[in-house]
């Protein structure tokens, strides 16, 4: 696995390029480390983020259950690839309303606009950074699956020891990527709320604002699905994954249900390469090794594709808000 594959695949979104894309579109238009913000409503909301509120509710509840519980993952990429892709498309109706652009147009030199355009920009990037560490997952993944069935069962060992030290470099590497967006998060999340007295953009900032802290805790429940730490090769070269799972949890079927996709494949490998070693059971584990990269494989592009999706959805956000902006330009 090459690992500047992370270097390659940025696409980071610069202002220049947006602003171009804008003036082409039509102007119409827990394992929580960070608080929590509950999301309430007062009991008549403005009928133009009712919509937007029932999405924020539905996404709670799903992040409302146990991170311990075997569908946590399963849940997570729910919120990703359907909660946060409808809520932005309810965020794009919103803003195409002419009482949104009014209003925002009316305060546009206030700090709640101006956070709002730089939210749109932190988010763009943290979306394109987490699909490009999926993406590089996945190819290293799949180069893992190749080595394994050209490997035909122990008898290229050195491949075997390649592909895996080339599996934990793209791991490690992806590592730090979600180090580098886990500190954006929080910095986002510590920006004081905005407070305003019109009544009109008061709604429209409450639920936007709730929309931002959705998106940070639903990336941050993400990205430490995706942070399973990749442990340093020991010198024996058959230990390579063996501080990559937990003491203990190879045994029960019914321990390997509370693992991550992740954790199942290191779990797998570090059988794996074991067996290998002494020679024992060789087709068993690496049948049960290719079983759970497949199943990794599947889940990555599930991730793959709602984080396109939504990649999507956060340029048109930022869009809309700089058409917003210039109207009256």
């Amino acid at each position: 696995m090459n690992i500047t594959c992370f270097e390659k695949g940025k696409k980071k979104m610069n202002l220049s390029t947006i602003r171009t894309m804008a003036a082409l579109s039509p102007r119409s238009h827990s394992h929580n480390s960070y608080r929590t913000r509950c999301v309430s409503f007062p009991a008549r909301s403005h009928p133009s983020t009712i919509k937007i509120e029932q999405v924020l509710n539905k996404i709670k509840t799903w992040e409302s259950s146990s991170p311990l519980s075997p569908k946590a993952e399963e849940k997570t990429q729910n919120a990703l690839s359907s909660g946060l892709v409808e809520l932005y498309e309810c965020i794009e109706e919103l803003l195409a309303l002419p009482m949104t652009q009014r209003a925002l147009l009316q305060h546009q030199d206030d700090n709640f606009v101006k956070e709002l355009l730089e939210r749109s920009v932190r988010f763009i990037d943290i979306c394109s950074n987490t699909r490009d560490t999926v993406m590089c997952l996945k190819e290293s993944v799949r180069e893992l699956q190749s080595a394994l069935r050209r490997s035909k069962a122990g008898d290229d060992l050195l491949t075997i020891e390649g592909s895996v030290n080339a599996y934990i470099s793209s791991r490690k590497n992806a590592q730090k990527e979600i180090e580098k967006s886990l500190t954006i998060l929080k910095q986002i999340h510590n920006t004081p709320s905005a407070t305003m007295k019109d009544s009109q953009l008061s709604a429209i900032i409450r639920v936007l604002e709730d929309a931002s802290f959705t998106t940070i805790s639903t990336f941050q429940s993400l990205l430490m699905f995706l942070s399973v730490p990749a442990s340093k090769p020991k010198s024996n070269k058959w230990s390579l994954v063996s501080k990559l799972v937990h003491k203990g949890v190879v045994g029960s079927e019914g321990q390997r249900e509370k693992l991550t996709e992740l954790e199942k494949v290191d779990t797998a490998l570090n059988s794996l390469l074991d067996h290998v070693s002494g020679h024992e059971e060789e087709v068993e584990s690496f049948e049960f090794a290719q079983k759970n990269l497949e199943n990794l494989e599947n889940s990555i592009e599930d991730l793959e594709n709602g984080l396109e999706m939504l990649f999507k959805l956060l340029i048109r956000t930022r869009v809309s808000l700089l058409n917003i902006l210039s109207l009256i330009r």
